[in-house]
Formats: C-alpha cells, sequence, structure tokens
C-alpha cells in the first residue's frame, strides 16, 4: 500500500499574523473608553441598516450589512486618511466596497459620518450623503412621494457607484469590484510611490470565489502594492449556503481552501482576527495592518457572525430579514432605543408607499435626534473626521492631475509617417499612437496583456519606460503590469481601476475574441461608474482603452476559436451613447485620426480592433476623414452604385484586387468605408448627411469582416441588406488556414466580392 506524502508549502513572500498576539504591544492597544464609544457607534449603525432594510422596504442585504459593520467603523474613524469634504479629490484613503451587496451598510456608514462631521467640515450638498437621503435607497429617479421630492434626495443604486461620496467605481458584479479596487490600489501607487494612499477593499469570503479575483491577486501581488489592505467579513454565509469554505479541516460547500490559504499562497501578508465583533483585535489588526510595508499586499481575515444581533443569522439574512414592521423588526432595534434613549415609531395605518415613507422619514429623524441628543457619545467621533483630515495633511502629497494635452487628428507626428509603399500592421500602428501619445502626456498610459504585450504590440505603449513588470519597489517607472497570465477577466477588472482612479489610462490588451466577451463586465461596470462620477463632479469621464488585437478572419491560421467576426457586434449598441467608441481602421493611415478624435470624446471604453498581418496603405478619394468616422474611399461620377465597407481584411481585398478588376470592366462605385460607427454617430445630422448621404445608404450593399448586425445601421434597403457579404452567410464558422483561403471559404475574396456587385447592380437595375 502507498502511503500519501505530507505535503509542505514553499515559503512565501508574505508573513501571517494573529491579532491576539498584536495586541498585547501597547502600541496597539484600544483603551476601554475608546472601545465603549465605537461599540455605541455600532449600535446605531447597526439599527439604522434594520431600518433601510425595513422601509426599501424589504430589499437589501442585512446580514452583511451587519457583519462588516465594525470593520468599517474603525477604518474610517480611527485609520483611514481623508478629508470629509473633498471626496473626490485624487491623494485620500479609500475604502472600497468590492462587496457591493454590503451597500446598505455604505450608505449607513456614510449617513452617519456626514450627521456627525457636516459641523466641522460643512461638504458641498452633491458631497454629501445625508439621513434624507436614505429615502432614496433602491429608489428611481422618479419616485414621487412627498419626503423624496421635498427633501431632493439621492436616488441610491441597489450597489455602490460614484454618486456616493467617497466611492470611485461601480461595483457588485462578483470578482470585477475587487479587480477594480486592486486597480484604485496600482493608481494610487504609480503616482503617489512611496506616500501611496492607502486602498481599503471590502469583502466577502462568496466575493473570494470568483475567479477574477484569484487573477486579481496575483496581479496586486506581483506589483508589489504594499498600500492595498484586504478586509474580509469571513462568515462563511452565502446565498445558498452557510459553509462557503473549507473550515476545521473539512471542505466547504463551494471550495476547498480557507480565505487566510487563498491569500497566502498568493503572496500576501494575513492578519487572522478570531472575533470580528471585538474592536480591541479589529484596532490592532487595522493599526499595524496600516503600517505594514514589507513590499505586498495585507489581507485581514475577521472572524464574523452575519446579521450578528439581528435576530436572524447565516445565509437566512444575506438577502432577506424580517417582515415589516414585524415584531422581529422591532425587537432588533431595543438595544438601540435603550442605549439612546429614542423611542422608534410604530407603523400604523395603509402600506401605501406615501404612508410607509411617513414613518421612514419620522424614523430616521429619531436617529438625527438620538445623534444630538447624545452629543457626549458622538461629539468624539466628529473629532476624529478631523483627525482623518490632519493624516491626510501631514502626508504632504503633491497635487497631481491628469494630463490633458491635446492632439490634432491633421497632424501627424513625424514618428508615425510611413511610406506610402511600405505595409503596416495594424496593431503596430495603434500601439506606436498610444506609445506617442503616452509620452507627450507624461506617459499616462499603462498596459496590461494576456501574455501577448508582444503579439498584440499593445506592450509597444510601455516599451520607453524600465524593462520588464512593474513593481511598486523595484521598477516603479515600468508602465507593463504583470496580469497572473492569461487573465483576460481579472487584467480587465484592475486596468478598468486604473482609469477610475483618475490620473492615468488604463489599457487591457488581447485577442479581439476574448476582449469583446470576456472583458465586457468590467467595461460596463467602468462605464456605469464613470458615467455616475461625470454627472456628480461635472468633469469628463476617465476612459479605460480595451486593446482588441487580432481582430476578425485575418488570424484564419488561429481558427473560428480566435479569428472571430463576433467581436465588433458584442460592442456596438451595447452602451449607451457615446458612453463607447469603437476603431475599425482600415490602414495605418486611419489609426492617428481616429484615435485622436475618439480620445478627445473622453468615452468611458475605448475599443480599437486592430488586425495582426501587415497590410498595404490604400489610396482614399480627396478629402476622406477618418476622424469623423466615415469617408469616401471611392468617389466616382455618374457612379452605378454604392458599396459599404466595414474591417480591415475585406477592405484590404476591395482595393487591391477587386477594385482593379471592376475599373478594368468600367463598372463605377462609390465607396465608403466605416473606421468608428460611434465617431459617425455623433456628428449633427448635417455632417453626416455630407460625408454619407442618405440617398447613397439607400442603394448601397455592403461588406464586412465581421457580423450582419453590424451593417444594418448603413444598409436602407431590404436589397443592399441581402446582397451583402459577411463571414457567417453560408450559416457556419469557418475554418483554420492562411487568412486569404478563410476569405475563400467565406465568400469574401475578390473574385466572390467581384460577383456579388455585379449581381447586386443587376438587381438594382431590374428593380
Amino acid at each position: 500500500m502507498i502511503k500519501p506524502s505530507s505535503f509542505k508549502l514553499d515559503k512565501k513572500q508574505g508573513q501571517y499574523y494573529k491579532a491576539i498576539d498584536i495586541i498585547k504591544e501597547k502600541e496597539y492597544q484600544l483603551s476601554r473608553a475608546q472601545e465603549d464609544i465605537l461599540e455605541k457607534m455600532e449600535v446605531l449603525y447597526r439599527s439604522l441598516c434594520v431600518v433601510l432594510y425595513n422601509y426599501v422596504p424589504l430589499s437589501g442585504h442585512p446580514g452583511g450589512s451587519i457583519s462588516s459593520g465594525p470593520i468599517a467603523l474603525n477604518l474610517v474613524y480611527n485609520v483611514m486618511a481623508y478629508d470629509l469634504a473633498k471626496p473626490y479629490e485624487p491623494g485620500f484613503d479609500i475604502l472600497s466596497y468590492a462587496a457591493g451587496h454590503k451597500a446598505l451598510g455604505l450608505y449607513a456608514l456614510s449617513a452617519i459620518r456626514n450627521e456627525i462631521g457636516t459641523p466641522y467640515f460643512n461638504p458641498k450638498r452633491q458631497y454629501a450623503l445625508r439621513l434624507e437621503d436614505l429615502l432614496g435607497f433602491r429608489k428611481a429617479p422618479t419616485t414621487n412621494t412627498k419626503y423624496f421630492k421635498d427633501c431632493n434626495s439621492k436616488s441610491l443604486d441597489g450597489h455602490p457607484v460614484p454618486s456616493t461620496p467617497f466611492v470611485c467605481l461601480a461595483t457588485g458584479a462578483s470578482g470585477v469590484g475587487f479587480g477594480a479596487s486592486v486597480g484604485l490600489a496600482l493608481g494610487a501607487a504609480i503616482n503617489y510611490k512611496e506616500k501611496a494612499p492607502k486602498v481599503h477593499i471590502l469583502e466577502g469570503e462568496g466575493g473570494l470565489t470568483a475567479g477574477r479575483v484569484a487573477e486579481a491577486l496575483a496581479i496586486a501581488s506581483r506589483a508589489g502594492l504594499d498600500n492595498l489592505i484586504i478586509h474580509l467579513d469571513w462568515n462563511q454565509a452565502s446565498i445558498d449556503s452557510d459553509k462557503v469554505c473549507a473550515q476545521n479541516g473539512q471542505a466547504g460547500d463551494y471550495v476547498a481552501w480557507q480565505p487566510k490559504e487563498l491569500f497566502y499562497i498568493n503572496g500576501l501578508n494575513v492578519i487572522e482576527v478570531e472575533d470580528g465583533s471585538d474592536f480591541k483585535q479589529i484596532y490592532g489588526a487595522q493599526k499595524f495592518a496600516n503600517t505594514l510595508n514589507n513590499g505586498v499586499p495585507t489581507a485581514i481575515v475577521y472572524k464574523t457572525i452575519k446579521g450578528r444581533k439581528y435576530g436572524i443569522e447565516g445565509r437566512k439574512s444575506h438577502g432577506s430579514g424580517h417582515k415589516f414592521a414585524s415584531e422581529g423588526y422591532y425587537k432588533a432595534l431595543e438595544e438601540f432605543e435603550k442605549t439612546f434613549g429614542v423611542q422608534i415609531p410604530r407603523f400604523e395605518g395603509e402600506m401605501d408607499a406615501q404612508n410607509v415613507e411617513n414613518y421612514y422619514y419620522k424614523t430616521l429623524m429619531c436617529f438625527r435626534y438620538a445623534i444630538q441628543k447624545n452629543s457626549k457619545i458622538f461629539s468624539p467621533f466628529g473629532l476624529k473626521l478631523k483627525s482623518a483630515q490632519k493624516r491626510l495633511l501631514d502626508k504632504k502629497l503633491p497635487a497631481l492631475k491628469k494630463p490633458q494635452k491635446t492632439f490634432d487628428p491633421y497632424k501627424l507626428p513625424e514618428v508615425l509617417k510611413y511610406p506610402a509603399d511600405k505595409k503596416v500592421a495594424l496593431r503596430s500602428a495603434m500601439g506606436a499612437a498610444l506609445q506617442y501619445m503616452g509620452e507627450k502626456q507624461k506617459s499616462s498610459f499603462y498596459v496590461s496583456t494576456a501574455d501577448l504585450s508582444g503579439s498584440t504590440s499593445a506592450g509597444q505603449i510601455a516599451k520607453p519606460y524600465d524593462k520588464g513588470f512593474y513593481n511598486k519597489q523595484t521598477n516603479p517607472e515600468s508602465r507593463l503590469i504583470a496580469s497572473g497570465g492569461i487573465c483576460e477577466d481579472g487584467l480587465s477588472a484592475v486596468m478598468s481601476g486604473v482609469s477610475a482612479y483618475g490620473l492615468n489610462t488604463g489599457v487591457a490588451a488581447s485577442y479581439a475574441a476574448f476582449t469583446s466577451s470576456m472583458m465586457h463586465t468590467a467595461a460596463r461596470l467602468h462605464a456605469i461608474g464613470q458615467q455616475v462620477y461625470s454627472e456628480v463632479t461635472k468633469k469628463p469621464m476617465n476612459t479605460f482603452v480595451i486593446f482588441s488585437g487580432h481582430a476578425g478572419i485575418p488570424t484564419g491560421e488561429d481558427g473560428p476559436t480566435h479569428a472571430d467576426p463576433q467581436a465588433l457586434q458584442l460592442v456596438q449598441e451595447d452602451f449607451p451613447k457615446n458612453m463607447a467608441i469603437t476603431l475599425t481602421p482600415l490602414d495605418a493611415k486611419d489609426v492617428w485620426p481616429s484615435l485622436v478624435a475618439a480620445m478627445a470624446k473622453k468615452p468611458a471604453v475605448l475599443y480599437p480592433f486592430v488586425t495582426r498581418p501587415e497590410v498595404c496603405q490604400n489610396v482614399r478619394a480627396k478629402g476622406a476623414d477618418s476622424s469623423k468616422g466615415v469617408y469616401a474611399l471611392v468617389k466616382e461620377k455618374d457612379a452605378k452604385g454604392v458599396l459599404i465597407i466595414q474591417g480591415s481584411g475585406v477592405g484590404e481585398i476591395f482595393m487591391q484586387q477587386t477594385y482593379p478588376m471592376l475599373k478594368k470592366a468600367g463598372i463605377k462605385l462609390n465607396v465608403y468605408y466605416v473606421c468608428s460607427r460611434e465617431l459617425f454617430l455623433m456628428l449633427s445630422e448635417k455632417e453626416q448627411e455630407r460625408i454619407l448621404p442618405l440617398s447613397e445608404q439607400k442603394r448601397a450593399m455592403g461588406l464586412t469582416d465581421f457580423t450582419m448586425p453590424t451593417l444594418y445601421c448603413w444598409l436602407k434597403s431590404e436589397l443592399g441588406q441581402k446582397c451583402s457579404l459577411y463571414p457567417f452567410k453560408e450559416g457556419k464558422y469557418l475554418s483554420s488556414g492562411k487568412a486569404l483561403k478563410i476569405y475563400e471559404q467565406a465568400h469574401l475574396d475578390a473574385k466572390s466580392q467581384l460577383k456579388a456587385i455585379k449581381n447586386y447592380l443587376q438587381k438594382m437595375k431590374e428593380k
């Protein structure tokens, strides 16, 4: 019989500590008086969470909001450095709720802090979250009830967005908020170096199970982000399980690891807090972590009880709680009433929206009264907020702003001028253009690729700087971020966070086949966050670039898993207007004008779709302007038809092979090329009509490297749509092989194009 050997982990770069050992040292001890006021603050916070869930009504996540309360309270009052009146300025410490379902707790925390801090800071209305704003929790802006309107309450989303002060990005989708928060820490480290503000991530163990989190942990670890501290509210309770992770030698229902093991094997420091409701342990662990700068991130794992003192615990309190105005609800508020000498109103009357809001408002005012009545308890917290401001000022951080250099789409830099007879790969031209922009903007671009920095040419952006991957300690001047490997999900989340930090532009790169699908959730959440950020601050959105390389059929030898015609369709019309811009240049001549025009629009997300092989630089009609999104590639007098092209592959085949055959046959066409659908649609209707008249669209057929829906907006006739050519016209995926052979298989080669054009012209004539 073969006996198993013992398995021992190699030494990792992080250190392991226990809070019960840390608090033996005097400097990490919390006085009994301070512990007492924190415990009373926790009663106030927990009770407000109870009220929020009751009066939404019955919506939100009370359990995790309650269990994470002590963690967040000590952070904002005793640890973090920030200015309550300036929630959107760079340089402050950040508490990022990666566990977006704890939004109920975030809103309670924010409203109490504002109530206590307003006399000291008097923040601007848009920078404050008042008790009255809690009337808008999970309510649409169109809510029509009296107090919501009279109090001008904010509409508070079910998961955090930047309309809440100090929230930098949208979270909620599992793992994306975590990765984006790592990106915030990376943005802080890049800009402030050894003085980098701390980024605190609040998460639960269920959120750790997303694969993106493991990818983001690898990125954080290898980047040496010692300004990143993860706070894990570990209570083993998810929606469907009360045994999520391994514990006491038994595997969990979902995973076989303990959280501390996951953090440790990824190279993080780990601090274990055995009782996550004990402020002595919390204070000591957080204070120690805040000074633990050994070149790696730190994770504090707090053992908590989900729904502690709520009357419902574990998974049953995850997304539900006491019935509205029930005995259990009022019982959960008894400690609040006894502690602060305040009686909570008992609901009476009809359950209509206005009556419910009446009692909700009265109850919220009880919290204001409790704070005012118990000033001896709560005034010290106002002083703690002043201390948080002093901690920020004592850092003496430099005043930083995002580079705002503008570029002229009609003035091509010398380094980007290519000889007319030189073939240039679009990926190289795009990488070179972004590199040039970055250098002129003092290195504003940072790039991470799925083990493809050279292959996609996105790594070219980082070439002028230190070689190798970025590390906060050992290689801080590098602009290339190690992605954790082939990790499109994690790296896109992290790089979106770099953009959201507001001082740099994050670039995430891979095959277009994977960027449009696997990076979509990160792109969508970034766009949501930036929309709200821009509305609140009146500043432009911060662009996140998704470098979509090896796009479409020209990647033919890799086969249909990689040479994907679907990629563009998955992005176009998938965002609100002006949120995302796609670029589909024909050749190197299109790259600079369209890129400059797109960046100037400051979209939330920019998708350059670029191909792998070198392509010719085609001759255009006079006045062709890719910065407008669409231009005339060929203009003929007495043109018999119109052709609209989108895609470098079919475009080059047409210009280099099909067009000469048409000329020889005496067939005259007006040919338009679509370099960016979104740039074109951002033009005035008058300008659109000048560039591509509706009359032309009504008699046009199309050629595309992508799917048929990408042509629909250009083709205004059923005949034009029917006669158009696209990769899936035969109703199946294509094979592997040289690109030209795959174009033949798709009937997009020159002969097939010529045949289709002649057929279309004949049918037009017959019609």
